[in-house]
């Protein structure tokens, strides 16, 4: 019922920002939780973080704790993923999911994320 377009990647230098969008089409998207997955080349898909349905919770990885922000607009069916003080290790393919996931221990999982987008890359160079 969800359809997901991430935008907003792009080459940066070491230290840069960039604001990554996914644009979710659906009425159900409000009942979804979101999160922000990210693959290296040779990597597995990795957490970087996610938001409840209403969001007032939000669950970071430790290595971009500090860094990284969501923010969620169920009235403009977007999410939004603030990257500051960007480092090479950040470089990767980032991709917007969608799940409606009721326990707080499951959300780090790509498994329990039933809509994927297509992905936007992310290159931050040193």
């Amino acid at each position: 019922q969800v359809q997901l377009v991430e935008s907003g990647g792009g080459l940066v230098q070491a230290g840069d920002s960039l604001r990554l969008s996914c644009a979710a089409s659906g009425r159900t998207f409000s009942s979804y939780a979101m999160g922000w997955f990210r693959q290296a080349p040779g990597k597995e898909r990795e957490f970087v973080v996610a938001i409840n349905w209403s969001g007032d919770n939000t669950y970071y990885a430790d290595s971009v704790k500090g860094r990284f922000i969501i923010v969620r607009n169920n009235a403009r069916n977007t999410v939004l993923l603030q990257m500051n003080s960007l480092k090479p290790e950040d470089t990767a393919v980032y991709y917007c999911a969608a799940g409606k996931i009721t326990s707080v221990t499951t959300m780090t999982s790509p498994h329990s994320y039933d809509y994927w987008g297509q992905g936007t890359q992310v290159t931050v160079s040193s």
